[in-house]
């Protein structure tokens, strides 16, 4: 008997604050956010979009969707990993970005991903 298709991708994301990219006086903060995201599953999957939610200190949200991610649309084999880093851009010291990955596998089911909620935040700005 054929074992069922499981779809499971565990995603992992740190944050780092750029300080030589970033203006506080203009309110411009950048952070650094790097992502490893590895197929716990049994099937292979594509990873075609992305899917952000960005909040920053004073609750203005910005949502960013877009074609796979850095340009790639990453095939994960099962055990497999892909680790990619990207940036967002804040008007306050503080924030939070999650959001979810659109991957179709290799039977032709499409499924999401959910990516964890983590903070980005200047240095000793959080207790």
């Amino acid at each position: 008997m054929k074992e069922q298709p499981h779809y499971n991708l565990h995603i992992e994301v740190q944050s780092t604050y750029i300080p030589e990219q970033s203006f506080p006086a203009i309110s411009r903060f950048v952070f650094a956010y790097t992502v490893i995201i590895r197929n716990e599953g049994n099937i292979s999957a594509r990873l075609l979009s992305r899917h952000w939610i960005v909040t920053d200190a004073t609750g203005k949200v910005q949502e960013v969707r877009g074609q796979g991610v850095v340009g790639e649309q990453p095939y994960l084999r099962p055990g497999e990993s892909f680790q990619y880093t990207s940036g967002a851009l804040l008007e306050t010291s503080v924030g939070s970005m999650y959001g979810s990955y659109h991957l179709m596998a290799d039977d032709g089911v499409e499924f999401d991903a959910n990516i964890p909620a983590f903070n980005m935040s200047v240095p000793h700005t959080l207790h």
